[in-house]
């Protein structure tokens, strides 16, 4: 039994040697992930959200023969390089803590006009003064400025975080991932911009 199985194991190797690629792809998961820590930041939410409970282990079988942990350790010593190639998105460098801290002291201002409808999030990632009329005029000059500010700061970090994790051509996806979470972690009468452009109350 133990010949028949030894052909067979080295037959699936050779095809997964075949197979595996060391590709680094965008992580999407891992960008959401940051994306949702930075925006808790600004929004000043962050720890109110739950983690799911991790399921519970398995135990593991005691009928591990020695082919299959040999097996399982080449597997192991072939992929670890194209895990290792799979990155996580990092958000804590110096330049991205202090974008984050900017747009979290500015966020404070800009809250009454987000929930006023006067200020709208953008399906690029951005905000835009989406009612001027519902502005004071006293305040429609430091409106516009405010605004100017965030997307010059939402800008920035979309790029940073690219810069920062080494693939500065994933600032579109990064952007693109921002612009879907700014929206799912707003507050419910938020106004935002749907796939086409529309506006649309939350």
């Amino acid at each position: 039994m133990l010949t028949l199985r030894i052909p067979v194991l080295l037959a699936l190797f050779a095809m997964l040697v075949a197979c595996v690629t060391i590709n680094v792809y965008f992580p999407a998961a891992a960008a959401q992930e940051a994306a949702d820590l930075i925006i808790h930041r600004v929004y000043g939410t962050e720890g109110e959200t739950e983690s799911a409970p991790a399921p519970p282990m398995e135990p593991k079988s005691q009928r591990e023969d020695v082919m299959t942990v040999a097996f399982v350790g080449m597997l192991d010593w072939l992929i670890r390089p194209a895990t290792a190639a799979e990155p996580n998105i990092d958000v804590q460098s110096p330049a991205i803590q202090n974008i984050t801290a900017a747009m979290g002291q500015r966020h404070g201002s800009l809250a009454p006009y987000y929930a006023s409808g006067a200020v709208g999030m953008t399906r690029d990632g951005q905000i835009l003064v989406r009612d001027l009329n519902a502005v004071p005029l006293r305040d429609r000059s430091r409106i516009q400025q405010l605004v100017a500010d965030e997307n010059r700061d939402r800008a920035a970090l979309y790029a940073e975080i690219a810069r920062a994790n080494g693939h500065p051509e994933w600032e579109s996806d990064i952007r693109a991932t921002f612009a879907r979470r700014w929206v799912a972690n707003a507050p419910a009468g938020w106004w935002f911009q749907d796939a086409q452009g529309a506006w649309q109350k939350k």
